[in-house]
């Protein structure tokens, strides 16, 4: 029985493009590099796979569930690899004609699908020139979804999932708790980044008293948007571990549950917890 409490873990920052096949090869080339660097668990961004230059581009390239090159692409790079691969997200078939599932899918170092969480809550945001409602073309989410995560030789992690504008809702991440990682795959715009990313993050990870793992899009798209960037690792008591600021890369950090363990002994907070 392992007596090991870490596990190096990592997350992709992308800047990705108005073509799917161009992006996959720019995620192959970092999915490996995080592999290489140690990671057993990978996060793409959310968007990886495609930056459209209007908003019905994601809607025209949907896939059923459980089928289709986005999805054979993420399954088979996890089985390479051999690592933990979160997706963070793929347009899935809403049924409906003129919308998708934004959905995070995770898969395990065999290729096969573990875990699939269809983000909630959809950005809308209005100023000047700058206009957003992912409504138009998302349908939302309506589970909670979590996994549990070992890699060999390594402690068992317990995984929240959420996407992007999730951060702003404290609730969701209540109702997750207790958990002792939490991914958040994001394409903060540059505008919203600046102001509340990192301070969301911190946040998260402080009032859960669990680490943080953000991937996010950073720098200038091809279709004209401007994204923040600044994928990180932050700890349960809110440092920042790991970041990169701008432009594609990599973040690879070291999660540990005697932390996690040592710093919710020290402040109970989740067990004084008076509305659940």
């Amino acid at each position: 029985m392992s007596t090991a409490t870490t596990v190096a873990v990592a997350a992709v920052q992308m800047v990705s493009k108005t073509d799917i096949d161009a992006n996959l090869r720019d995620a192959a080339e970092l999915i490996g590099r995080a592999a290489r660097a140690g990671a057993r668990l990978v996060v793409l961004p959310e968007y990886f796979c495609l930056m459209g230059r209007s908003d019905r581009d994601k809607v025209a390239a949907r896939e059923i569930d459980g089928q289709g090159p986005i999805q054979a692409f993420l399954a088979g790079e996890a089985a390479r690899h051999g690592v933990w691969l979160a997706g963070g997200t793929v347009p899935l078939d809403a049924h409906q004609p003129d919308r998708v599932k934004n959905s995070l899918l995770v898969y395990d170092p065999q290729g096969k699908r573990i875990a699939r969480y269809d983000k909630i809550h959809l950005f809308a945001f209005s100023r000047g020139e700058e206009t957003y409602d992912e409504a138009r073309t998302i349908a939302p989410g309506r589970k909670l979804s979590s996994f549990a995560f070992q890699a060999d030789g390594g402690p068992n992690i317990k995984i929240g999932l959420s996407v992007c504008y999730d951060l702003r809702f404290p609730e969701l991440y209540r109702a997750l708790a207790p958990v002792d990682l939490i991914l958040v795959p994001a394409a903060f715009t540059a505008t919203t980044g600046r102001a509340h990313w990192e301070t969301l993050l911190r946040a998260r990870a402080i009032e859960n008293l669990c680490y943080v793992l953000a991937s996010a899009q950073g720098g200038r798209h091809e279709n004209g948007r401007a994204t923040f960037g600044h994928s990180m690792l932050i700890d349960p008591w809110g440092k920042v571990l790991a970041m990169q600021d701008e432009g594609p890369g990599v973040v690879v950090g070291t999660i540990d549950t005697q932390i996690i363990s040592q710093m919710r002994t020290d402040l109970p907070a989740l067990a004084h917890r008076i509305f659940k």
